[in-house]
């Protein structure tokens, strides 16, 4: 059995959902890999303290998300270059320890003491670095100059890895980011029933309003805005564990219909029910809703994070949906949005967009791992085509 290390990062969920993703495939396929999930801020540096910080305030607070680009990541930046020679010390004596025959990081920020400490303990043993952002945000964030292979989501990613120096023997191009399998697979139910079901209207319009595993109190606004407009439709709202934000929905009064649920492993149900989805432009929740066939209507400004701006910018070059300066525009965005030929227009440019990504990294590692000796794709060509030196 080989032993495969994917490591991930709790700060949001994308990290640890993109890495279940490929878990779930590598064991459907029945690949001879001992799967590893590591936390490695928590299980091997020892802390814990920028995760919890970030899913407490960044994803939920305006004023962390003020001060989180000036301030809160160079002095993250700044912490992992002052701690780099003791988790040098801590990854290499990891690695040691666990032997792995290959390295796999869906996180950002460490990818640089991850490589190095491999390469210290293990020389030989491949570190692939998979982006689930639609595209790096240097310096130090997703791509360093070291001896790895990348594999990219976007064109846009590959080009930055030309520019830091990767020759095309390195780097793979994908057809997207990861999600979850199950968005692939059709949702056997009724939907009229269904929404019945959920004291919805069985015809009306339905939008899904969500903002990743934590939520945000900015879908109080968009909820106060879309009551006080003219709009005739209903809304589904995923509040994740951010419990106090659903009291508080299911509390309002409203003339609009709705429904109000916190963490579900069945957003392919509820994405099935709407027929267009609201929320921050994270890279797998976009993703997951575009896989889904839904369009999307997103915001982009300075207060947007950062590894999320380039999401926006994919939206809005595919012509998947609406990108808001603000959400205080989210009545004419909606109203744009639900007429029959527009909705029918970005719908159609949803499902035209094949993203296979979680099944195409697959075969990506099993070709690196079997592999060494390895020439990458044809440049430009979405769908993984492998030849071997």
């Amino acid at each position: 059995m080989k032993k495969v290390y994917l490591m991930i990062y709790d700060a949001g969920a994308g990290h640890r959902s993109t890495a279940k993703a490929l878990q779930k495939v590598i064991e459907e396929r029945k690949l001879p890999w001992e799967i590893h999930l590591v936390e490695a801020f928590i299980e091997i540096l020892g802390t814990s303290a920028s995760q919890d910080f970030y899913n407490k305030f960044v994803l939920q607070k305006t004023w962390a998300k003020l001060i989180n680009e000036p301030l809160l990541v160079p002095l993250f930046k700044l912490q992992i270059r002052l701690q780099h020679s003791a988790w040098l010390a801590r990854l290499k004596k990891y690695w040691q320890q666990h032997q792995p025959d290959m390295v796999v990081s869906v996180q950002p920020y460490i990818n640089r003491v991850l490589c190095e400490s491999l390469q210290a303990a293990s020389p030989g043993v491949p570190f692939v670095t998979f982006i689930t952002d639609h595209a790096d945000c240097p310096p130090h964030f997703w791509i360093e100059k070291q001896e790895q292979f990348l594999i990219c989501p976007t064109e846009k990613a590959v080009e930055q890895a030309k520019n830091f120096g990767y020759t095309q023997d390195k780097i793979f191009r994908t057809s997207g980011v990861i999600i979850q399998p199950r968005f692939y697979e059709p949702v056997l139910c009724d939907r009229q029933i269904e929404r019945k079901r959920l004291g919805l209207d069985p015809n009306l319009a339905t939008a899904l309003i969500t903002f990743g595993s934590q939520g945000s109190n900015v879908m109080l606004e968009i909820a106060d805005s879309l009551e006080k407009s003219q709009l005739n439709l209903q809304l589904i709202f995923i509040c994740g564990r951010n419990e106090e934000l659903a009291v508080t929905l299911r509390r309002q009064q409203s003339r609009l219909p709705r429904f109000v649920e916190t963490f579900t492993s069945e957003i392919p149900y509820y994405m099935h029910l709407s027929d267009f989805f609201v929320g921050k432009s994270g890279s797998v929740g976009v993703s997951e809703a575009v896989a889904m066939n839904l369009p999307v209507i997103t915001d982009c400004n300075a207060l947007s994070l950062f590894q999320e701006r380039p999401s926006a910018e994919w939206i809005a070059d595919n012509e998947i949906g609406i990108v808001v300066r603000d959400f205080r525009d989210i009545n004419q965005a909606v109203a744009k949005l639900i007429e029959p030929e527009t909705l029918a227009r970005y719908r159609a440019n949803a499902a035209a967009i094949n993203n296979k990504a979680v099944f195409e990294v697959v075969d990506i590692l099993e070709g690196i791992l079997e592999q060494p000796q390895l020439e990458i794709h044809r440049e430009g060509d979405r769908t993984p085509n492998l030849r071997y030196a």
